[in-house]
């Protein structure tokens, strides 16, 4: 492995959502990732989910059989980092919470990921994206006024409070290591990941720029300039003219320049611009409109679906997406200038290493035997 991660050891207890994606972000960076898989198959991968790349190896273990816990504490031993995201106490109850795997190796990063967090009146409780950023008051100035708020598909809390504080978290606790020699346990809840992208509506709101009425604030589609308009085609396009700059840019590429408009930060004219923008942006396709901002600082973009999005030229000439074992999926981010990463691997078949993962733990041959027809799975 290569990447700024090159060396670290991590141990991965197989989940769902934000888990996976930390250790994937972790991988791509250049960690050895191991995967313990549940031998009941409690949870069952699809064999091309990207989120399962470059895992160095994957063992399936009965984590309710002493022998099975014994092998995840001798893996804890050689690890820097666990990742796990059971429900609060399960861990613990297993037999291999963070009390006993730092008892084994006190350099430890034990990260884990839940919903509500370890504690609170919540923490038991199930929950999934749209009810933590529900909680976290993300939810509620997504959409128009009067509609439901819609979900903005399961990225808020799963992935970006959730996956990504998780791997900020350990990179942290990663770092005070180097300075203290002591592992830690990282909490890392989605509520809180949630509420903490949050921030800047926070402070604005506190100056008087933001209120609670969803689609009447200058970032939720409220304003005119910054917001989505359909074209003659059926496809849209992204107008965010936020800086007066910009704006003038985006009025001359429409063909408004000379029109008598309100001024662009006066709200009473706002539906007046929003009705005169829909109108115009209908009068041409979607590549139509593209080609005419092309080049320009008007930041208007076209709204790509996802099979789209690897062929954008300025994608595209990054490498933003790649091709795994014929899947395509986004490439690893962010890039380095000197510890580059390798091209990611297809994910490992579920338990395939085991024997391999045993060895290396120091088990004989017929220690492996006994292991493999009992609480760990057959690789």
């Amino acid at each position: 492995m290569s990447g700024p991660l090159a060396g670290i050891q991590v141990l991965e207890v197989a989940s769902i959502g934000p888990g996976p994606f930390a250790a994937m972000v972790l991988a791509d960076l250049g960690a050895s990732v191991t995967r313990i898989e549940r031998k009941d198959g409690g949870v069952a991968p699809f064999p091309q989910d990207a989120m399962l790349r470059t895992r160095d190896a994957s063992i399936a273990i009965d984590l309710k059989h002493p022998d099975g816990a014994e092998v995840l504490l001798r893996l804890a031993e050689g690890a820097d980092v666990l990742l796990e995201g059971f429900r609060p106490g399960v861990m613990e109850r297993l037999g291999v919470g963070p009390d006993q795997c730092l008892g084994r190796n006190p350099r430890l990063v034990y990260g884990r990921i839940t919903g509500w967090g370890q504690d609170g009146p919540r923490a038991g409780s199930a929950g999934h994206d749209i009810d933590y950023i529900a909680i976290a008051g993300v939810l509620h100035p997504i959409g128009g006024p009067g509609d439901p708020p819609p979900p903005p598909l399961n990225l808020v809390a799963d992935f970006g409070g959730g996956g990504m504080l998780l791997v900020a978290g350990v990179l942290a606790a990663l770092v005070e290591r180097g300075r203290s020699g002591a592992g830690q346990v990282v909490d890392a809840a989605m509520v809180d990941g949630a509420a903490l992208l949050t921030a800047m509506f926070h402070g604005l709101s506190a100056q008087g720029l933001w209120t609670d009425d969803r689609g009447a604030n200058l970032l939720d589609g409220g304003a005119p300039f910054y917001r989505c308009y359909r074209t003659a085609d059926g496809g849209f396009m992204a107008v965010g003219a936020l800086e007066p700059q910009f704006y003038a840019e985006l009025l001359s590429g429409l063909g408004m320049a000379d029109e008598a408009l309100p001024g662009q930060y006066d709200r009473s004219g706002w539906q007046r611009l929003h009705d005169r923008f829909s109108e115009v942006f209908a009068t041409r396709s979607r590549d139509e409109w593209t080609a005419v901002f092309a080049g320009t600082d008007a930041c208007v973009a076209p709204v790509l679906a996802m099979s789209e999005a690897p062929y954008d030229p300025g994608t595209s000439a990054r490498r933003g997406f790649i091709e795994v074992a014929g899947v395509m999926q986004p490439a690893p981010a962010p890039r380095f200038s000197r510890s580059t990463t390798t091209q990611p691997s297809p994910g490992r078949a579920p338990g395939e290493d085991a024997r391999r993962v045993l060895g290396r733990l120091g088990y004989t041959e017929p220690e492996i035997d006994d292991l493999l027809s009992g609480p760990v799975g057959r690789g």
